[in-house]
């Protein structure tokens, strides 16, 4: 299944991948804030976004990464924030390719690895991960501080 970057020709089809993605999590924003935030990540730069599309073009799902750095290892590194694959599309390989492609742009940038965080129900997305060699944290603990305005 062919990958490639994202570019502001995806829009449509990311905004639809990503309010599926975010149900997921049951969150729910307007598409157009979600066109927004992604434009924005495609204008500015700051992500790598990536798209799995079937041979008749439709969109199939998306891997977001966001750039880091591993203070310990002092070399840069990549956080695997959003992968979705669309239910019609799932156990096809779609999210393996995808997160092939993710590994790829993150060997090719010279990171020395690549993190995620899921959902402790999401034991596809687990079972994915570790099936590509990614080794469950059971060191650290991950704390979160909302800074939303209350």
């Amino acid at each position: 299944m062919p990958v490639h970057a994202a570019t502001a020709g995806d829009l449509d089809d990311l905004v639809e991948l990503f309010a599926g993605y975010l149900s997921f999590y049951q969150v729910s924003k307007p598409d157009d804030a979600i066109r927004e935030f992604l434009a924005a990540r495609l204008d500015r730069g700051d992500s790598a976004l990536f798209v799995a599309r079937d041979e008749a073009g439709r969109a199939q799902g998306f891997v977001q990464l966001y750039p880091l750095f591993a203070s310990l290892e002092l070399r840069p590194s990549w956080l695997v924030s959003d992968l979705y694959v669309s239910p019609p599309a799932r156990r096809r390989g779609v999210g393996e390719t995808l997160m092939n492609a993710a590994r790829a742009h993150a060997g090719a940038s010279g990171a020395c690895g690549l993190q995620l965080e899921t959902a402790k129900t999401n034991e596809a997305g687990q079972a994915l991960y570790e099936r590509l060699g990614y080794v469950r944290d059971e060191v650290f603990l991950t704390y979160w501080l909302s800074l939303a305005i209350q």
